[in-house]
């Protein structure tokens, strides 16, 4: 029994959650929190009880005394979940921008907030114990689409639409209509000292 390793592919970005250390370690090691929606997740629950059947299959020990460990995702709000990711660097995944050139300043600022796209798989495991099995998720790989700094957001190169979103109208200068106002006092009084 062979088991299909099927790449998971978020059709659309989904938002980093949490603490993340995504270009970096922390002591813990690397670590990626995203939300995903329900079309994800039924394809990963779909897809976990063939891979818990293959666990059950490699189990020494009588079946009646395993523990099944929990999903590696948790609903967080309705028909929204938080699913998680660990690597050390020998299991790195390649991380993107946009136009697929791998990332390599690991001072990028990648935390909750920003926007992503990932691929990852579902693999079935036993624990050293023999008893203990489930699943968890492995990244292939992430495209980073937008940064979520400390600060705000960097979502790249705004073309003249998305500045429009960005700030919406407010009253004052308009390219089409300029409304020059002349005002002959100074701007400002600056001391003698």
């Amino acid at each position: 029994f062979l088991l299909m390793r099927n790449i998971h592919v978020t059709p659309e970005p989904v938002t980093l959650e949490g603490y993340q250390a995504v270009l970096k370690p922390s002591k813990f090691g690397y670590t990626l929190k995203a939300i995903v929606g329900d079309d994800i997740v039924s394809q990963l629950e779909t897809e976990r009880e063939d891979c818990l059947k293959w666990a059950e299959s490699k189990i020494s020990k009588p079946k009646d005394r395993c523990v099944i460990k929990p999903t590696p995702w948790e609903e967080v709000s309705t028909g929204k979940y938080l699913i998680k990711f660990s690597w050390n660097d020998e299991k790195r995944p390649p991380i993107v921008d946009t136009e697929g050139t791998p990332i390599t300043n690991t001072d990028t600022p990648v935390y909750a907030g920003s926007k992503v796209k990932l691929g990852f798989i579902q693999k079935p495991y036993i624990l050293k114990d023999g008893t203990t099995y489930g699943t968890s998720l492995k990244l292939s790989g992430v495209q980073i689409v937008a940064i979520q700094s400390e600060v705000g957001v960097d979502s790249g190169d705004l073309d003249e639409q998305g500045a429009a979103e960005l700030f919406g109208s407010t009253a004052g200068f308009k390219a089409f209509e300029p409304n020059v106002t002349v005002d002959a006092s100074p701007s400002s009084v600056e001391d003698d000292f």
